[in-house]
C-alpha cells in the first residue's frame, strides 16, 4: 500500500512559477513509477509527467507542458516534485500524483495509488 499527499498548489499570476510536492509513504518511492496529472473542471484528468526509469529516472510529459515543467525524485525522503514555470492560465486544474503502473505510464486507468490533489490556478 502506497499513500501519497500532494502540496504546493496556490495561486499564481501567468508567467510565474509554483512547485508542487507528493509525499510518499508505505514503500520507498524508487521501487515504482510515479506521474502527475491534472484535471481543469469540466474535463478529464490528463497525463502531465511521469519518472519512469527506476535506475536513471527517465523522465517523460506531455507535449503542453514540454520545456516549462520538470519533475524531479527525491529518493532518500520518498517525493517527487513538479517544477512548473512559465504557468498559463490554460494550467490552471488540480494536479495528483499517482504511483504504481500496471500498463503504460500516460493512462489514469493504469496507476494503482492517487493522493487527493492540489489545485493551482493561473490567473492572467
Amino acid at each position: 500500500q502506497v499513500q501519497l499527499v500532494e502540496s504546493g498548489g496556490g495561486l499564481v499570476q501567468a508567467g510565474g512559477s509554483l512547485r508542487l510536492s507528493c509525499a510518499a509513504s508505505g514503500r520507498s518511492s524508487n521501487t515504482y513509477i510515479m506521474g502527475w496529472f491534472r484535471q481543469a473542471p469540466g474535463k478529464e484528468r490528463e497525463f502531465v509527467a511521469a519518472i519512469v526509469g527506476y535506475i536513471n529516472n527517465i523522465t517523460v510529459y506531455n507535449d503542453s507542458v514540454k520545456g516549462r515543467f520538470t519533475m524531479s525524485r527525491d529518493n532518500a525522503n520518498n517525493m517527487v516534485f513538479l517544477q512548473m514555470n512559465s504557468l498559463k492560465p490554460e494550467d490552471t486544474a488540480v494536479y495528483f500524483c499517482a504511483a504504481e503502473t500496471k500498463g503504460s505510464y500516460r493512462l489514469e486507468s493504469s496507476y494503482m495509488y492517487w493522493g487527493q490533489g492540489t489545485q493551482v490556478t493561473v490567473s492572467s
